[in-house]
C-alpha cells in the first residue's frame, strides 16, 4: 500500500513519460492536475478508494481514479510500468532540451553507440554529437549544458510543497511515538529557502524515541531526515542550530564568546536577548546583514503575515488556462474571509495559454458582474498582460483603461541578451498606466534560470514609474528572490503578494508568497493587498479616477 505522497510522485512520473514520449499533450497534463489534486487532498485516501469516491476530487477521472487506486492497493501500476518499458533511460535523462524528440534520441544511440547519460556527455565534450544528421553545433552545447545541471546539487532539492508534505508526515509520525512531546520542524524549510535539499525535526521527550522509521531518506521524496532528540532545556538551542543557516548560527556564537554568554535558554526569544539582540525571525537567520540591522535597532518588527492579507491577487480562471470558473474561484476566496480578488487572466497574445481577445475580455467583464451579486468578495477585473519584445503591453490603451488592476509579465522571448531584457523592461515599467510586474525575472526554479537583465537598473524604473512588483508565491516561481526584494524595498517600490492561482486549490500558494515576501525583509505596510479593498483598487487602477 501506498501512501499519498509517493502517489502524488508515481503521477507526475507518468506525467513526465508521456511528455517525453511524445505522446497526446493533454494525457500528460491530466496525470499533472491529477497529482496536484492529490497533493492538495488532505482528507483520508484510503476511505475514498475504498467508497469509489476519487472522481470527486477536481482533476481526476475515471481513468486516474483506477490508478490511484491500484497503487494505493497493490503499491504498483501496470500502466506506469509499461511507460516505464517504453521509455528509455536516456530519453528521461535529457527530458527537457527543446526539440530533442525520441526520433533525435534513438538516431544518438544508433551513431554513436551511447547508452547512459555519461556516454553522450562524453561524446559532447568530444564534438561528436554535431555530425549526427539533424543535431548540430547548437544543440550539441544544449545537451552539454543540460546533461551538466543534473549533476549539480540543486537538481536534488525539493521544491516547498513538496518538502513541507513530507516533513509533516514525519512530523505526524514522531508526534505519535510514545514520549515525544514536542516535534518541530528545523532547517531550510523553517527558513522557507525556495528549495529543500535534506529535512530536519527536533523532538523534546523525557527519555528515548524511536526515530528509526524516520531515519536516512524520506521515502515519497528521496530527501535525507535528521531527527534530533532533546530533553526540554535543550529545546531553544537545538531548534535555533538546527534552523540555521550555518553562517547565521556562527555570527551567534561569535556573539556569545565575545559576550562570555551561553548559546542557550529556554526559549530562542531569550537567546537572542542575553546577545544583545531582538528576536530574529527564522526567514532572516541567512547571515545577510541582519545581526547587524538588529544591533542598530533597523531590523524590520512588522514583517508581513498571512493574517495581514486582505485581497488574493493573480488568480486565472477557465477563461485562460485555469482550471475553474470565476464563481468558483470568488466563492472560494468568500470561503477564505477575502475582502476582493483579482480575475487576472492572460492576454491575447498568449495563444499558449489560451489567452482573451479583446471580445472576450469584455464577455468575462460581464460574467463577472453577474458573480459579483452573488459573493460578499469584491471582484476587480484585471489581466495577466504579456510584455511584449518591444516594452509594449499587448492590449490598446482603450482597453486597459477600462481594467481595475493590470499584471504585466513575461512569458515569451526568455533568452534575450541582457541588454535587450532591460531596454524591454524598463520601457514597461515606464508606461503611464500603473501596473505590477509579474513574476518578474521569469524564473521557474529547478528548470529554468530567471532572465538575463540588469536588475537595478530595472528597479531604479519601477521606482520611478507608475509600477509596483510582484512577490509571486507560484512555489516553482517564487520570484522575485529575496536578494531582489530588499534591494526594491530600499527604493521605496510597494509590492503585492500573489498567488499566481490557475485552480481553487492553489489559493493556498498565499503561504509561499508570504514567507518570500518575509524573507526579503518586507514590512506589513509595504504590501498593497494589506490594504482595505477600496484603498487597494485605488492603489492599482491602471488611470487615476475621479
Amino acid at each position: 500500500m501506498l501512501d499519498r505522497l509517493t502517489i502524488v510522485r508515481a503521477l507526475r512520473e507518468m506525467a513526465v513519460l508521456l511528455e517525453v514520449a511524445g505522446q497526446e499533450p493533454f494525457r500528460a497534463r491530466a496525470y499533472a492536475r491529477g497529482a496536484e489534486a492529490l497533493e492538495g487532498f488532505d482528507g483520508d485516501l484510503g476511505r475514498l478508494v475504498d467508497a469509489r469516491r476519487l472522481t470527486e476530487l477536481s482533476g481526476i477521472g475515471p481513468g486516474l481514479a483506477a490508478m490511484i487506486s491500484e497503487l494505493h492497493r497493490t503499491g504498483r501500476s501496470d500502466a506506469l510500468e509499461e511507460q516505464r518499458r517504453r521509455v528509455p533511460a536516456l530519453a528521461l535523462a535529457l527530458h527537457g532540451v527543446p526539440r530533442l524528440g525520441l526520433a533525435k534520441i534513438a538516431a544518438l544511440q544508433d551513431a554513436l553507440g551511447v547508452e547512459t547519460a555519461e556516454d553522450l556527455e562524453a561524446a559532447c565534450e568530444a564534438g561528436r554529437v554535431r555530425a549526427v544528421k539533424g543535431i548540430g553545433e547548437k544543440m550539441e552545447r544544449a545537451i552539454l549544458e543540460h546533461l551538466r545541471r543534473r549533476r549539480e546539487p540543486e537538481a536534488h532539492r525539493a521544491l516547498l510543497p513538496e518538502a513541507l508534505a513530507a516533513a509533516e508526515s514525519v512530523r505526524a509520525r514522531l508526534s505519535r511515538a510514545p514520549g515525544a512531546r514536542v516535534v518541530e520542524i528545523a532547517g531550510d524549510l523553517r527558513r522557507w529557502t525556495e528549495t529543500v535539499d535534506s529535512l530536519s525535526l527536533v523532538v523534546v521527550s523525557d527519555g528515548q524515541v524511536d526515530t528509526s522509521s524516520d531515519a536516512h531518506r524520506h521515502p515519497a521524496t528521496g530527501l535525507p531526515v535528521s531527527v534530533s532528540v532533546v530533553p526540554r532545556e535543550a529545546h531553544a538551542a537545538t531548534l535555533l542550530r538546527a534552523t540555521g543557516s550555518a553562517a547565521h548560527v556562527q555570527r551567534l556564537e561569535r556573539l556569545a564568546r565575545e559576550r562570555g554568554v551561553p548559546l542557550e535558554a529556554d526559549t530562542e526569544a531569550e537567546i537572542y536577548r542575553r546577545l544583545g539582540l531582538p528576536f530574529i525571525p527564522p526567514e532572516l537567520r541567512e547571515d545577510e546583514g541582519e545581526v547587524e540591522a538588529a544591533m542598530s535597532g533597523a531590523l524590520p518588527t512588522d514583517l508581513v503575515t498571512e493574517a495581514d492579507i486582505r485581497g488574493l491577487v493573480h488568480c486565472h480562471t477557465v477563461y485562460s488556462d485555469g482550471r475553474h470558473t470565476v464563481a468558483q474561484m470568488a466563492k472560494a476566496a468568500d470561503a477564505l474571509g477575502m475582502e476582493y480578488m483579482t480575475i487576472t487572466d492572460h492576454s491575447m497574445s498568449a495563444a499558449y495559454a489560451g489567452g482573451l481577445s479583446v471580445d472576450r475580455l469584455k464577455v468575462q467583464w460581464e460574467e463577472i458582474a453577474r458573480i459579483q451579486e452573488t459573493v460578499t468578495v469584491r471582484l476587480l477585473r484585471g489581466t495577466e498582460s504579456d510584455i511584449l519584445a518591444d516594452g509594449a503591453l499587448d492590449y490598446p490603451d482603450a482597453v486597459l483603461e477600462q481594467l481595475d488592476v493590470i499584471i504585466a509579465s513575461i512569458h515569451r522571448r526568455h533568452r534575450m541578451d541582457a541588454s535587450q531584457m532591460t531596454q524591454r523592461l524598463v520601457r514597461a515599467m515606464a508606461l503611464p498606466v500603473f501596473k505590477i510586474w509579474g513574476h518578474a525575472l521569469g524564473r521557474l526554479i529547478l528548470s529554468r534560470p530567471p532572465v538575463e537583465c540588469r536588475v537595478e537598473e530595472v528597479l531604479d524604473a519601477v521606482a520611478a514609474g507608475r509600477a509596483a512588483v510582484e512577490i509571486n508565491g507560484d512555489p516553482k516561481r517564487l520570484d522575485l528572490a529575496p536578494r531582489w526584494l530588499r534591494a526594491a524595498r530600499e527604493r521605496g517600490i510597494r509590492f503585492v503578494v500573489s498567488t499566481d492561482a490557475h485552480a481553487v486549490a492553489e489559493l493556498a500558494n498565499l503561504r509561499y508568497g508570504v514567507a518570500m515576501a518575509r524573507r526579503g525583509w518586507i514590512r506589513r505596510d509595504e504590501v498593497l493587498n494589506t490594504l482595505p479593498a477600496d484603498a487597494f483598487a485605488r492603489a492599482v487602477a491602471p488611470v487615476t479616477r475621479a
